[in-house]
């Protein structure tokens, strides 16, 4: 296998994601990484996003409504996809390496690891539906 070639905008790509929690689509790299390099195209940076994927740099999440998104921490974790406005957030809790050993007990094939998305509402959604709700009671309360 051939050494790979140093890449300017790779690397921003790859800072970019070291600084965020918030597990961005192509298209949100896209448009920051462009302040960086304006002409660096939309395929450059989906290319260079699989590549970082591929050498295990970088994770792609892939959920079951939505675009790939993606994330610099690469140690197994789980993440929470809000279903109201599709923010993905990292899930902090023990991961399950017996899933791994369980599937492969029934499985016939090679189990290589597992991803997992639960799916909720974030806290960020949950307090503007509250917030929602109490402007919605203080407006009938001023009404009666």
């Amino acid at each position: 296998m051939r050494a790979l070639k140093y890449s300017r905008q790779r690397e921003s790509i790859l800072e970019f994601l070291q600084g965020r929690d918030d597990h961005p689509t192509a298209d949100t790299v896209y448009m920051n990484i462009r302040r960086i390099y304006p002409n660096i195209s939309l395929g450059t940076v989906y290319r260079n996003l699989s590549l970082l994927a591929s050498l295990g740099e970088i994770r792609r999440i892939t959920c079951e409504d939505g675009a790939d998104r993606f994330d610099a921490v690469t140690k197994p974790h789980y993440h929470v996809v809000c279903r109201r406005c599709g923010r993905v957030e990292d899930l902090h809790m023990k991961w399950e390496e017996d899933e791994d050993r369980r599937a492969a007990d029934i499985y016939r094939g090679r189990i290589e690891g597992h991803t997992t998305c639960f799916y909720g509402i974030c806290a960020r959604c949950l307090e503007e539906e509250s917030c929602g709700e109490k402007n919605e009671k203080n407006s009938l309360t001023a009404m009666a």
